[in-house]
């Protein structure tokens, strides 16, 4: 005989010998409601409700029990191969290198999967689908436990970070208020999300379709993740400054990281939570949308909730770019001089910084006797439309020497007495007469970069070939210049060109470019793989116009 509390009890499902379904809902202290298929057999005693059968019963929240962090899952349904229903682990990565942003390991699969269910089992219905229909359950239901696996952690991010009296005393209000930012709303968002996505499950092991609880909730509830996610610049800014000048704050973090309820993880891994949930889930949606038949309504249903919930990707990235580009551009403002130089406005909505840096640059010593090489110092600003060369008066202020757009500019790389040298041509400069600059890199690494941070503003079109590498994220990257990419873990990479253990390639979700350690990712070798990954990337452009 099993017993269930009714206090704590609010809905469970139970089933035996293979046949029984039922369905228990608390309606007052001491009566409850219940419907029942087939065979029953239930009495009421001391607050409890006792179910009699003949062997265990099993309560449909056994995955529920012993939550995951999310960080420390990867969904399957993030591959473009077909659906795998074994429950696989993930070998664990070695520990992050120092110093590069990594925040976040690979560890494991997420839960059980939908075939494993009890209740599944015992009722036989694998015996009564299709393997295309038990796919397209798997799927639904990875989106299910995983919102659960993330609920858990932004619980965690809530209640042992955000909420700390001891951390909070180490820090002013506006700098708990852009670390923490509208996460307490985003916990609730996610909470709501997960219940609607529950109650349909609990209906029936079978779910017919979710499309329309992920589509109701990207367009009418969701948009507190374009706030989250548009204060990220601030957020990363502040978490920088208090690691490196409050000692009181790091001290305090580290007695909270060390905690056995934050499983020792870092707390910038919870903070990119809702930037990793919320970008998985397109690729998850798809998967949905694979594995249902394009002869069923559902499967229309599901492409709309994909567009719906790409649309708010979209956002969150647009969100976030637009917030750290418009202060960048008036800080950069405020340092420039033009001096003789015809000045323009530098601040555009339309503008933003590619990449910056000092290079050095040959200059001609001519004197009676000989004719010589130096070199000679400028800091270069490129921007997505373009080039400004100056030379640095002090730390916060840049003379300008000379600029071009970028359609005007075109760049070589030289070998000159083993130089790493790249020549630079502006036709025309800002006389409207040709230049030439030659400027010598301090690693191949360095020259690479400018060189492709000068070639990627001027080539748009996103790449199509499945013959390029293609490299998936094992860890979160977080970036930190411009031309860098951010990545989250499972994300796919097509990788244009690998210099001194860095990769520079092209994010599949979205054909954002930029460099990356190598360190933090891994080569996807499988052919077939490498092939789904770039149907997926076509498809989801395609679909979602993203």
């Amino acid at each position: 005989m099993a017993r269930y509390t009714l206090k704590t009890l609010k809905r469970v499902r139970l089933s035996w010998n293979g046949c029984t379904f039922l369905t228990f809902k608390l309606v007052g202290p001491v009566h409850c409601h219940y419907k029942a298929w087939k065979r029953q057999d239930i009495s009421y005693y001391n607050s409890e409700l006792c179910v009699h059968e003949k062997e265990e019963s099993h309560i449909h929240l056994e995955w529920l029990e012993e939550p995951r962090f999310y960080q420390e899952i990867r969904e399957r349904g993030l591959n473009a191969n077909n659906l795998s229903t074994e429950d696989d682990e993930f070998t664990p990565t070695g520990p992050p290198e120092e110093d590069q942003g990594i925040v976040v390991k690979n560890y494991r699969a997420a839960y059980m999967t939908w075939s494993q269910l009890q209740q599944v089992k015992d009722l036989g219905i694998l015996d009564t689908i299709s393997p295309e229909e038990r796919k397209r359950q798997e799927a639904i239901f990875e989106i299910i436990t995983s919102e659960f696996s993330y609920q858990h952690s932004l619980s965690i991010l809530v209640r042992h970070f955000k909420d700390s009296a001891d951390l909070k005393k180490t820090m002013t209000a506006t700098e708990h208020h852009h670390l923490f930012s509208n996460i307490s709303v985003i916990q609730e968002v996610s909470k709501r999300f997960f219940e609607d996505l529950d109650k349909r499950h609990q209906k029936y092991p079978v779910i017919q379709d979710i499309s329309d609880i992920v589509q109701n909730h990207a367009t009418h509830h969701f948009e507190p993740y374009i706030v989250y996610c548009s204060n990220e610049t601030f957020q990363q800014r502040t978490l920088q400054k208090l690691l490196s000048s409050n000692n009181a704050f790091r001290e305090t973090l580290k007695l909270i990281e060390g905690s056995e309820e934050c499983g020792g993880l870092p707390m910038i891994s919870f903070l990119i939570l809702p930037m990793q949930r919320v970008t998985r889930l397109p690729l998850l949606m798809d998967t949905i949308c694979q594995k249902t038949s394009d002869k069923k309504a559902e499967y229309y249903f599901s492409r709309s909730a994909l567009k719906a919930i790409s649309k708010l990707v979209k956002n969150c990235n647009d969100g976030a770019r637009r917030m750290e580009r418009t202060e960048q551009m008036y800080t950069i403002q405020k340092q420039m001089e033009f001096g003789k130089i015809k000045p323009f406005p530098l601040v555009s909505s339309s503008r933003w910084l590619k990449k910056s840096g000092e290079l050095a640059a040959y200059t001609d010593d001519l004197s009676i006797f000989r004719k010589a090489f130096s070199y000679k110092s400028y800091y270069l600003f490129l921007f997505n439309d373009v080039l400004i060369v100056t030379k640095k008066k002090s730390e916060e202020s840049n003379v300008v020497l000379d600029y071009a757009t970028v359609e005007k500019v075109e760049v070589e790389e030289e070998m000159t007495d083993s130089k790493l040298s790249l020549k630079l041509l502006m036709n025309p400069n800002s006389e409207g007469r040709c230049e030439q600059m030659i400027f010598v890199a301090e690693s191949k690494l360095d020259r690479a970069r400018w060189v492709t941070a000068l070639s990627d503003v001027k080539q748009s079109k996103s790449i199509a070939n499945d013959d390029l590498p293609q490299y998936e994220a094992t860890k979160a990257y977080m970036p930190k210049a411009p031309d860098e990419l951010s990545l989250q873990q499972a994300e796919v990479v097509i990788v244009l060109l690998e210099v001194e253990g860095w990769c520079h390639g092209e994010r599949m979700r979205d054909g954002e470019r930029g460099w990356f350690p190598a360190s933090c990712a891994t080569q996807i070798t499988n052919r077939t793989a490498m092939e789904n990954n770039i149907q997926r990337m076509e498809r989801l452009r395609k679909e979602t116009d993203v």
